[in-house]
């Protein structure tokens, strides 16, 4: 009584959320972040304080946006 076994097709995934792209983008936003909070304590000047507030909204925004890609 031999019985044969049929190979399965492998399981396709598209995982979205395992793209290296994500990520990196990710890491660029959290180091502009740092960026801006090192600025914000680098000099108490009203300039200064607009480019660290400017970095920290860009990179808040772009984390937000890339944290939304990989979710859907």
């Amino acid at each position: 009584m031999a019985t044969t076994v049929e190979p399965r097709p492998a399981k396709k995934t598209d995982n979205n959320a395992n793209q290296t792209g994500h990520y990196v983008s990710l890491a660029i936003s959290i180091v502009i972040g740092l960026a801006g909070v090192f600025l914000r304590f680098v000099q108490d000047s009203t300039l200064m304080s607009t480019i660290s507030n400017i970095l920290l909204l860009v990179a808040s925004i772009m984390a937000f946006r890339i944290v939304f890609r990989i979710l859907k």
